[in-house]
């Protein structure tokens, strides 16, 4: 009986470190993604991406076999007035009436210290595929107090260039340099 017992406490230990990777689905309403730039020296507003969709596995064990695929429709783009908004669908910068979406996919995960992440992936907006870098922070894994299921959150920056990506109207007086701030949280799907 004493065997038993030490094993199963054993196993008990052994176990999270054989974790398999767990796949969420993003959780639009607590996902948003923001742009910030400078604008002629001034002041340096910003624009937010909504409506993200997208699914990320997380690894804990070894996140290098982690991953994350997310599409932003640009439907969901929102700054800080209608008439700003309207401009950035336009040819000068997004062009949505043509690309309606910007997409990422990740390409490689490592580990960056206690809870940080380095996220290399490929980010496509208006047809141009570029690397990107994210700097990735995992907030909290745990289940969810109101949804009843395993949720998970993070929080990335990188700073890209709008002109690798064909968005680079009034550069440089409009800096072409923007830091992306993103915030993520997503559920395991439940069985339906």
């Amino acid at each position: 009986m004493r065997k038993f017992l030490l094993a199963a406490a054993l196993s008990a230990l052994v176990a999270p470190a054989f974790a398999t990777p767990v796949t969420y689905k993003l959780d639009p309403a607590h996902t948003d993604v923001i742009a910030t730039w400078n604008h002629f020296g001034y002041s340096n507003p910003s624009a937010h991406f909504g409506d993200a969709d997208g699914s990320l596995t997380y690894d804990a064990a070894n996140v290098s076999k982690s991953s994350v695929e997310v599409t932003l429709p640009l439907s969901g783009l929102q700054a800080f007035t209608a008439k700003f908004n309207t401009h950035l669908n336009s040819a000068d910068f997004f062009d949505s009436a043509k690309f309606p979406s910007a997409t990422f996919k990740s390409t490689k995960v490592e580990a960056a210290g206690k809870d940080k992440l380095k996220v290399t992936g490929d980010l496509t907006i208006k047809g141009i595929t570029k690397p990107v870098v994210l700097d990735v922070t995992l907030n909290k894994a745990a289940e969810h107090p109101m949804k009843k299921t395993q949720s998970i959150g993070f929080d990335a920056t990188a700073t890209v260039k709008r002109s690798d990506f064909g968005v680079g109207a009034y550069a440089p007086m409009v800096s072409d340099e923007v830091k992306l701030h993103i915030t993520t949280e997503a559920d395991v799907p439940k069985a339906k």
